[in-house]
């Protein structure tokens, strides 16, 4: 192992290191107490950690890998519009969702999504709870284990660690940390993570500018790309082409963004702050970060790219190749003295903290859906608070050896269902969440429809219906989310208007 390599090892071991102390600082703190503090940090979050702990959870290696990858590949529109989308379902998401979702978790005393669906609409028999569960596993699972994948895969590449040993040994610090400080734990370190994830993201466009030449030659060779700068154009590298970007591209793209009314992950920051005046300190840190980060992503594939043109970075061909382009600038980096390859390290930390961070908030939620809204709402297992919080940690690690065989083959595809997972929780979740918020004719029988109907409309229109091309090939979100939105007016307005309790608590959350 080179000397480049150790600096690198050093700076991921160090940050590994931290992460699980976390774990056992936030167990000490008391984390693990109670259901509520393992699954919401006992309400005691700062705005600060709320928001960077909301956008870590939300990005994953997207940010780092494949963000970069499309821009390195065809220039802006592809990556732009999907930015574009994203920041705005972010912010609005922050907006109109978080204060009202607070309120309503706070009085119905809800320490998980399901349990929000069914309380607000007073399902005692918890079948939402339980359809909610569902899709919470179906979709996480595959999720979480695209993240363990990542994991090996930076380690085999970097160090040429067998990948099997990487991935469970990435798993392992994962499953760790979640386990013993759950909520509070998870949000801490993805507030460390979104630190480390901005300092990797500024050292590499800095230093790739640099060693592309200067800015000039970046925008130079961008504008000298067919497409490549247009946001109605994108660009063929394999004969610098450009082909036209049209509407039915922008609205699939932009489309992204309503994915985030459904986010289970995301949506707890919203219920664990301490205050609901402080959501809009950290709407305004969150959005702006999100923002400013993939723009800086986006400029990294297109500083690497010019990189390519300069002849000091191999060309990276397809998308599997692109998404590296910033693994292959740290390399670079790390070849320039024991100082730049401890920070190379960092950076290399940075992709690892994209991945984790989403990863730890997958399986606190999916454990929180088997153990506490499956078992003890739905199947109404009685336990003690002890015996919960073990039945918690164990599902957290079941689901894990579960991840971890999904992602055990080191060539399966299993990183592409990222996109397909995101749609189904913005189709099943993101309707039935902005109905229950803000139409108090809503009942629990739309919301069951408008959940079954998402969920299933995203597998249809992926399987089915996409695959016939033109004007059918939209993002499998779109439709899967008009169709569940379809779904709740509907049945609602055809069954029993809801009990005037339920009538009553809506105007009382809407009012503050």
């Amino acid at each position: 192992m080179s000397m480049e390599q150790i600096c690198i090892l050093i700076a991921i071991v160090v940050y590994l290191a931290g992460m699980l102390y976390v774990g056992f600082y936030s167990n000490k703190k008391g984390s693990g107490n109670s259901a509520g503090d393992f699954y919401l940090g006992g309400r005691k979050l700062g705005p600060l950690v709320t928001a960077m702990s909301a956008e870590a959870s939300d990005m994953s290696s997207w940010l780092l890998m494949g963000l970069p990858g499309v821009a390195y590949l065809s220039g802006i529109a592809d990556a732009g519009w999907t930015a574009i989308g994203l920041a705005v379902g972010t912010y609005l998401n922050w907006l109109i969702v978080s204060k009202r979702l607070y309120r309503y978790s706070v009085k119905t005393e809800s320490i998980t999504i399901p349990d929000f669906f069914s309380h607000r609409y007073r399902d005692k028999k918890n079948v939402l709870a339980c359809i909610a569960a569902l899709v919470i596993l179906i979709f996480f699972i595959p999720y979480t284990a695209s993240g363990f994948k990542a994991i090996g895969t930076l380690f085999n590449t970097l160090f040429g660690v067998e990948y099997h040993v990487a991935m469970i040994i990435g798993a392992a610090v994962v499953v760790g940390y979640t386990v013993m400080g759950g909520f509070l734990a998870v949000s801490t370190t993805d507030l460390i993570q979104s630190i480390v994830m901005t300092i990797a993201l500024v050292v590499i466009v800095f230093f790739g500018i640099s060693y592309a030449g200067g800015f000039g030659a970046v925008v130079e060779n961008a504008g000298n790309l067919n497409g490549y700068l247009s946001m109605t154009q994108i660009h063929n590298a394999a004969d610098n082409t450009a082909s036209p970007y049209g509407l039915l591209n922008i609205a699939s793209m932009f489309a992204w963004g309503l994915g985030y009314f459904g986010m289970p992950h995301i949506l707890l920051r919203f219920m664990a702050i301490r205050d609901e005046k402080e959501l809009k300190v950290s709407r305004r840190i969150g959005s702006i970060w999100v923002v400013i980060a993939m723009f800086v992503a986006i400029m990294i594939g297109i500083i690497g790219n010019a990189v390519t043109a300069a002849g000091k970075l191999p060309v990276l061909e397809g998308s599997s190749e692109a998404e590296t382009v910033i693994i292959r600038l740290s390399e670079i980096l790390s070849q320039n003295g024991v100082l730049l390859a401890l920070l190379a390290g960092v950076i290399m930390a940075g992709i690892l903290a994209c991945t984790m961070s989403t990863a730890d908030s997958q399986l606190l939620a999916a454990a929180s859906s088997v153990s506490q809204n499956l078992l003890q709402d739905f199947l109404k297992v009685k336990m003690s608070a002890k015996t919960a919080m073990r039945i918690a940690r164990l599902t957290v690690l079941g689901i894990a050896v579960v991840g971890i065989g999904l992602a055990w083959n080191p060539n399966s595809s299993v990183f592409k269902i990222v996109s397909f997972a995101w749609a189904g929780f913005g189709a099943a979740f993101g309707p039935v969440m902005l109905f229950a918020l803000f139409w108090k004719r809503s009942n629990k029988w739309g919301a069951l429809a408008g959940m079954i109907a998402g969920g299933v409309m995203v597998f249809v229109w992926k399987f089915i219906v996409r695959p016939m091309g033109g004007l059918w090939d939209i993002y499998e979100l779109l439709p899967a989310f008009l169709v569940a939105s379809a779904a709740i007016l509907i049945v609602s307005l055809a069954t029993a208007p809801p009990e005037k309790e339920i009538v009553e608590e809506f105007e009382a959350v809407k009012q503050g």
